[in-house]
């Protein structure tokens, strides 16, 4: 059998808290990290550049990213000409943040990625506590994302079998930023805003950000976010 020190993974790495933490816990179990970025259209380029320098800051082999032109499409303040939301109050609604179908679509250049790598472990950083209501953050969502992997891949029907691990999905952003800190994770490297500038500088208003704040904040820990 082998050895889950010899096992690759696919991570994958958007620059901010969440990913950062997920590759440091699955270095810590032994994973030799593929990194994966998508630069999918998103309003800043700072992100991607947080995912280079967070992917070799946190010793993974190596750092891919792949091009998927979401603005063609639309439909997110992300990736449309829609403001986003500034301290907004939290709803029930899913925010206009929300991109359609970015995660399965991420998720899905991972598994192939994986494919050709022979690995069996895909990783991602999705959250459902506080997470703003996306529906591709949900345990439901991973469930069967790893079914369809295994029914829909090489690997999976000639029985290796494909995991997707979401190691927060259920810690609070509180939680991450513990959890970062006790594995050494630099925070400050990391960009989580919406709409960080080109320096990755934080607005301090979007969900992101204030989820971000809130979360050092519960956790008593300094916020080292660069902001505008």
């Amino acid at each position: 059998m082998t050895d889950k020190l010899s096992r690759k993974a696919v991570v994958l790495v958007s620059g901010g808290m969440d990913s950062a933490v997920t590759i440091a816990i699955a270095r810590e179990q032994g994973y030799q990290v593929h990194a994966l970025s998508v630069a999918y259209g998103q309003r800043h380029n700072s992100e991607l550049a947080a995912s280079e320098r967070v992917s070799q800051m946190l010793g993974a082999f190596e750092h891919k990213t792949v091009a998927v032109d979401l603005r063609r499409i639309g439909g997110s303040a992300l990736t449309a000409d829609i403001d986003v939301p500034l301290d907004a109050a939290d709803g029930d609604d899913i925010p206009v943040t929300y991109v359609p179908a970015r995660n399965t679509i991420m998720l899905s250049i991972a598994l192939g990625w994986a494919e050709v790598l022979g690995a069996r472990d895909i990783w991602c950083g999705v959250n459902a506590v506080d997470y703003s209501g996306y529906p591709d953050c949900r345990p439901a969502f991973i469930e069967a994302f790893e079914s369809l992997a295994n029914v829909a891949t090489k690997a999976g029907v000639e029985g290796a079998g494909l995991r997707i691990h979401a190691p927060l999905m259920k810690m609070s952003k509180a939680d991450i930023a513990r959890e970062g800190k006790r594995l050494g994770v630099d925070f400050s490297a990391t960009v989580s805003c919406y709409q960080a500038n080109g320096e990755g500088r934080a607005c301090g208003h979007c969900d992101a950000c204030r989820l971000r704040e809130q979360g050092f904040r519960e956790a008593g820990l300094p916020d080292p976010t660069r902001y505008v």
